[in-house]
């Protein structure tokens, strides 16, 4: 089985995931979709959707589809394969605990990327042999993204875990200004910045933290 299907390329830059962006969902998007990020991701976990409605949600997801479709960047739902349907979504993400990858990939069809979240060696093995368009890779340091997080690889964990993979992948996990060249150091081509962007106030801060990433 081949282990590149040319959906995504290994080195696509910034992979944006929107949790509950300051700028707000859809004016944060507008300014990624200008600024040409390949990927947008909508994840709203209970830690920031106690407000939010299920059909809030799936208006959120139908809002962003609208501003993405027809760009450079692919729009992707986190978790909810039947969401990412229903929306037309580019792709969905899953974790470890998900539903997994073979269902999913029977479930959503051949087009739809999908990507897996990996912690670990083994999992990073598993994944290239199951062969997800592309894979995450973390969480690289603490996070408090999550409610109950994976404990933290560092950067000899990522270099580990990259040695195992020949997919595309995505740094994830606690990364920012301070510490991003580190984690580029160990040949990481990609990096997700959940909180670098989610905070941001302004449109003109978000191109300007876009181009300090890298």
């Amino acid at each position: 089985m081949s282990l590149s299907n040319n959906r995504v390329q290994l080195d696509f830059g910034f992979y944006a995931v929107l949790t509950n962006p300051v700028l707000g969902f859809e004016k944060l998007t507008e300014v990624l979709v200008e600024e040409k990020v390949a990927f947008i991701q909508l994840r709203i976990k209970p830690i920031n959707s106690s407000t939010l409605q299920p059909t809030n949600i799936i208006n959120i997801a139908k809002n962003l589809r609208s501003i993405t479709k027809g760009s450079n960047s692919r729009f992707i739902i986190n978790d909810d394969p039947y969401l990412a349907m229903d929306v037309n979504a580019d792709g969905v993400h899953i974790g470890q605990d998900d539903m997994s990858y073979s269902e999913v990939r029977q479930l959503v069809g051949e087009k739809m990327i999908i990507g897996l979240s990996t912690h670990n060696v083994e999992q990073v093995k598993q994944a290239n042999i199951l062969n997800p368009d592309y894979i995450g890779m973390g969480p690289v340091y603490k996070t408090p993204t999550k409610i109950i997080a994976d404990p933290a690889i560092g950067l000899s964990g990522l270099s580990e875990m990259m040695s195992y993979n020949k997919l595309p992948f995505v740094a994830i996990g606690g990364i920012d200004l301070s510490n991003v060249k580190g984690v580029l150091a160990t040949g990481a081509k990609n990096i997700c910045a959940v909180r670098l962007i989610d905070q941001c106030k302004t449109k003109e801060e978000v191109k300007e933290k876009l181009r300090l990433i890298f």
